[in-house]
């Protein structure tokens, strides 16, 4: 049973095991996605840190040419005087060691093996356990002579099999000239960079030409070379780093002053108009502080005075718009009773009575738009927030309009959700921007049909109020919320409208912490959207219903 059992546990330690693995990596790859993404945003957010790695970055590629660029040339002329030293060695050994065999007076094989034993060791070979060269003695191959000795080698590590054939090859071919060549030659265990120049001898008694190879290992200058190529790789790295510390200081001058600028130009943007730089000295920076201080002042006395003629402008037409509502009271009970009276006059007057009915009608909707905007303009609109179901009130707007739109021939559809587009919204508000949006689109429709659309998403309710007409030239949708703005200043309002609907429409928005937006195409007619946000106090990301003809699904 206990064996059983183990075998059972088997398959779900490992995918236990297997589960932990996924989750470490899991957990490994969301920290290094996250510091990748601060390093990301540290690299664009940070001018210094940019300027400062970019320095260091030319300084390394800057370093690094002239370092190899300097090593080579040491390395080129370490070599060559390697060279000719050995040159002008091998040359004076082989005139000793010709002088010796001039001398000799062996005539056997063996005599000449002994011979060319002793000169090898007391006049070719170095001296001492590590030698500075490494001698070779073979037969040439332009020997023919009946007598012959063996290959002799000043130490039995380094034979002729370190001599390459084409070397072998030149030495015999110009047995007067010296050879040299640069090679790898293994000593040992190690493969030494070395100096291999050939001469030839001619042994006495008609023994015809041997070749002697001497090979100078260069470990000497392989060493100098390692050690030129460290401390180049250490000043390379301390030169980054000082180019580095210098840009950093250097960019530290230029961006604290321009970092501080842009502090007080937040603070200055925040309405913290007293804000100003320090200028001190009399270089660029300190020019540019003392005009970002003047430009400051400027710009400090003009909001004041456009404060001030506003706050007048505001006082004017508050003032004015109360002032006026008394005699206006009494104007319209005079109209009144002289409209109701119009049947007993005679026609023109009778009709002069309707417009001035009419035009009075249309004076108290502008005194009254005038009154909110002035509200509006003093920061006294508060809204009167509760739960409503926005299709209710739309059906109520388009049947307040639906009169209007028979008149002049368009039809208004309802396109609404089946589910409740509740949000919390200030309802008089609302329906406000609902009839003005509705009445423009009937107007402006030319009798064409009206859409209105209805949608609720996550977060906001919508509304698009969509017509037909001659719809909104390029550049005309930023300007239809402005104050008295007319697309067609000769185009008559048939409907009495004052020119401050949209303009009141799109603070009402504003203070629901909603969007109202426009798009028209010429002959294409015109869309405006109304996006609120379901809760009072939320921001608004995204709306329901798309802006323009194009984006619809």
């Amino acid at each position: 049973m206990s064996g059983s059992a183990e075998v059972g546990a088997g398959p779900v330690a490992h995918a236990g095991r297997a589960a932990r693995l996924r989750s470490s990596l899991t957990t490994l790859g969301s920290a290094a996605r996250t510091g990748l993404a601060g390093v990301r945003r540290r690299w664009r957010q940070s001018l210094r840190l940019r300027v400062v790695a970019t320095t260091m970055l030319l300084g390394l590629v800057v370093v690094t040419v002239l370092g190899s660029v300097l090593h080579a040339q040491i390395a080129g002329g370490l070599e060559r005087s390697r060279v000719q030293s050995a040159q002008y060695e091998a040359l004076s050994l082989t005139a000793q060691a010709q002088n010796q065999w001039d001398a000799s007076r062996a005539t056997s094989s063996e005599e000449l093996t002994r011979a060319a034993g002793e000169i090898m060791t007391k006049f070719l070979s170095a001296p001492g356990p590590d030698p500075s060269r490494y001698v070779v003695m073979a037969r040439s191959a332009a020997n023919d002579s009946d007598i012959a000795i063996g290959t002799l080698s000043s130490v039995s590590s380094v034979g002729i099999d370190a001599v390459s054939e084409e070397l072998r090859d030149r030495v015999a071919a110009s047995p007067g000239r010296q050879q040299s060549q640069l090679t790898e030659v293994r000593i040992g265990t190690r493969e030494v960079p070395s100096v291999i120049v050939g001469s030839v001898v001619e042994l006495s008694n008609d023994a015809g030409p041997y070749a002697l190879y001497f090979i100078y290992p260069m470990e000497q200058e392989v060493a100098t070379m390692d050690l030129i190529g460290n401390a180049f790789l250490i000043a390379g790295v301390i030169l980054t780093l000082l180019v580095g510390a210098v840009a950093y200081v250097v960019t530290r001058q230029v961006v604290t002053p321009v970092r501080r600028a842009g502090e007080v130009a937040q603070r200055l943007s925040a309405g913290r108009l007293n804000e100003r730089m320090p200028a001190r000295g009399e270089d660029d920076l300190a020019v540019l502080a003392t005009s970002f201080n003047n430009m400051a002042d400027s710009l400090q006395s003009q909001i004041r005075q456009l404060e001030g003629l506003s706050a007048v402008q505001q006082r004017f037409v508050s003032d004015v718009s109360h002032e006026l509502r008394t005699p206006l009271t009494t104007i319209r009970m005079a109209v009144d009773v002289i409209h109701d009276s119009r049947l007993d006059f005679q026609p023109p007057v009778a009709r002069s009575a309707e417009l001035l009915a009419g035009e009075l009608d249309r004076f108290e909707a502008l005194l009254a738009d005038l009154l909110e905007i002035s509200r509006f303009d003093a920061g006294a609109a508060a809204l009167d927030l509760e739960p409503v179901d926005l299709r209710g009130t739309v059906a109520k707007v388009v049947a307040a309009a639906r009169p209007l739109a028979d008149r002049r021939g368009s039809v208004i559809t309802v396109h609404a959700p089946e589910t409740p587009a509740e949000a919390e919204i200030d309802e008089r508000r609302v329906e406000r921007i609902l009839r003005n949006l509705v009445v423009n689109a009937v107007e402006h429709g030319d009798g064409g049909p009206v859409d209105v659309h209805v949608a609720v998403g996550a977060d906001a309710v919508g509304v698009v109020v969509e017509d037909h007409g001659v719809g909104l030239r390029p550049g005309e949708a930023a300007n239809v919320f402005t104050r008295f703005w007319r697309a067609d200043p000769a185009r008559a309002r048939t409907t009495g409208g004052t020119g401050l609907g949209l303009s009141i429409s799109l603070e009402d928005a504003r203070l629901h912490n909603g969007w109202l937006q426009a798009w028209g195409e010429p002959g294409e007619g015109s869309r405006f959207r109304l996006t609120l946000p379901r809760h009072a106090g939320e921001s608004l990301h995204a709306s329901p219903l798309p802006l323009s003809p194009a984006d619809d699904s």
